[in-house]
């Protein structure tokens, strides 16, 4: 189930992708697809019945969850956050020098600066 919503989320990140101009919203849409992509591992690393990667005495291995994904995973969010903040900051530097959050005019407007 975890992965069909994955599958579903990242889709709805690309359409935000291609069907939007607006800087903020693609940023978001980025921001969902990342969403969908850590949730798509950690769904597919799921072992049902699973006791946490801790030793104790008498536990089989095969019993005990994989650590790497979740300590990947983590890794993902915290550049994935850091990913949004540089992208937001470049918006807002975009827009105090443009004064607009579409794509398309912010282009036309630097295609007029260099002309």
């Amino acid at each position: 189930m975890g992965m069909i919503i994955a599958f579903l989320l990242f889709f709805i990140g690309i359409y935000g992708l291609i069907a939007r101009r607006n800087i903020v919203k693609s940023i978001i849409s980025f921001a969902i697809m990342q969403s969908a992509i850590i949730l798509y591992f950690l769904s597919a690393h799921h072992q049902n019945g699973a006791i946490p990667p801790m030793l104790e005495t008498g536990a089989a291995l095969p019993s005990m969850a994989d650590p790497l994904p979740q300590a990947l995973m983590i890794a993902s969010i915290v550049i994935g956050v850091s990913i949004t903040a540089v992208g937001l900051t470049m918006f807002m530097s975009l827009y105090y020098h443009y004064g607009t959050t579409n794509w398309a005019k912010v282009a036309l407007k630097r295609k007029e600066e260099k002309e």
